[in-house]
């Protein structure tokens, strides 16, 4: 039996082995295990020491400060803390004049992650507006369109920087200034970007944006919302008790996962350029060999960058649908390959993607869509073998079905 070859990367990654020893290490009897809110001894004062080295290795990756990094279990708690958080800040109650305060309306994108489009969903049920903007055909967002969007009592807008399911960039620059000049706060999920394309918060005003260890060669459990400083009084917390990371989210903190965390994201920030160009050339290699099969059309960009050097597609992702091929089919034909259909949280569901249907494609279009996602650890190697097993299979059920 052929070794099956990973190529689902945007669902998770696996933790790089360095970053293994460094977590080991706070676990056991032997290593750094104590709590680290426990001031009164060293070793509590120890598991502290490396929260914070954890804390700026995060921090430097996006050029913030360490203290506006906060620890969470993850992505989806941390795009739950900032539109909840938000919301519920800005809908108060004087005490004085028992006057209500209400900014009730968000703006989002249709094809964000289901962590956020639920999240929407909840708040929406509470007496929340939400609109969710329709992208283009490409999967970016019209500017035009979200100022459209935006109203007097727009409190927050909530953009994932890029798409886990097509890999296509969206402008948070251009956005994040648009939600600047209006006094609205801006969030980003960048849990797909982190440590596959540049960011840097102290050029671009982003308030609040959201991490996951496990997206970056980390462990799962663990993730970050960063809070801007001049944010972070407008944030209403969701887990109380005990006032850890400054009264935002309380709960003892995972030293072995923070410290994996931050261990990925040094790696990250050391190994961006190494890891770019690795992922490129094998993206490259895996497209331009699927394209002659005919009937595919990539979801997403064909070019990373645009012409004047932004980039507007990740390597990683690279989403292609196959025409006069039913999805599941394919799926298990390509039982070889670890790849997927979509999102990971949304993978058990047969309905095609919501995603690509935003994006308008037909339901035959969006439902035979394959995500390869590559990473570091893809080799040459599997590349060469993944392109076999698709022109086979591609090949036989399209013969099969004629």
């Amino acid at each position: 039996m052929n070794k099956t070859i990973y190529l689902d990367y945007a669902a998770t990654t696996p933790v790089d082995k360095r970053v293994a020893e460094k977590m080991v290490d706070c676990m056991t009897n032997e290593g750094c295990f104590a709590n680290p809110a426990s001031s009164s001894h060293h070793l509590g004062r120890e598991a502290r020491g490396k929260v914070e080295v954890a804390r700026r290795q995060v921090s430097a990756l996006i050029n913030a400060k360490p203290e506006e990094i906060i620890w969470t279990s993850g992505a989806t708690e941390s795009n739950n803390l900032a539109l909840k958080g938000v919301a519920h800040y800005h809908t108060k109650v004087d005490p004085n004049t028992k006057q209500v305060t209400e900014r009730k309306h968000i703006v989002t994108c249709r094809t964000e992650h289901k962590a956020v489009l639920d999240t929407c969903k909840f708040l929406e049920k509470e007496g929340y507006e939400v609109t969710y903007l329709t992208p283009e055909c490409n999967g970016q967002i019209c500017m035009q369109q979200l100022n459209d969007a935006l109203r007097e009592d727009t409190v927050l807008v909530s953009i994932m920087h890029v798409n886990n399911e097509i890999g296509v960039v969206q402008d948070i620059e251009a956005i994040a200034q648009i939600c600047s000049d209006r006094d609205i706060v801006f969030h980003v999920d960048a849990a797909q970007s982190a440590g596959k394309i540049a960011i840097d918060v102290s050029k671009t005003p982003v308030d609040l944006m959201s991490f996951s260890g496990h997206k970056i060669y980390g462990p799962k459990g663990i993730g970050v919302l960063y809070v801007r400083e001049t944010q972070r009084v407008q944030v209403e917390p969701m887990i109380h008790g005990g006032g850890h990371e400054s009264g935002l989210r309380s709960g003892t903190l995972a030293t072995h996962q923070i410290v994996g965390m931050g261990e990925a994201f040094a790696l990250a920030q050391a190994e961006l350029e190494s890891d770019s160009l690795h992922i490129s050339n094998l993206r490259e290699k895996l497209w331009s060999s699927i394209k002659p099969l005919g009937g595919v059309q990539l979801n997403g960009f064909d070019e990373i960058y645009r012409e004047d050097g932004k980039a507007q597609q990740v390597a990683g992702i690279l989403n292609v649908s196959f025409e006069g091929i039913e999805g599941e089919s394919l799926l298990y034909a390509l039982s070889e390959l670890a790849v997927s259909s979509g999102s990971a949280c949304t993978s058990a569901n047969a309905e095609p993607s919501y995603v690509l249907r935003a994006l308008g494609r037909d339901d035959q279009a969006a439902q035979s869509s394959i995500r390869f996602s590559i990473g570091r650890f893809t080799s040459e190697s599997d590349i060469d073998r993944a392109i076999e097993v698709i022109h086979q299979q591609v090949k036989r059920i399209r013969a099969f079905a004629a």
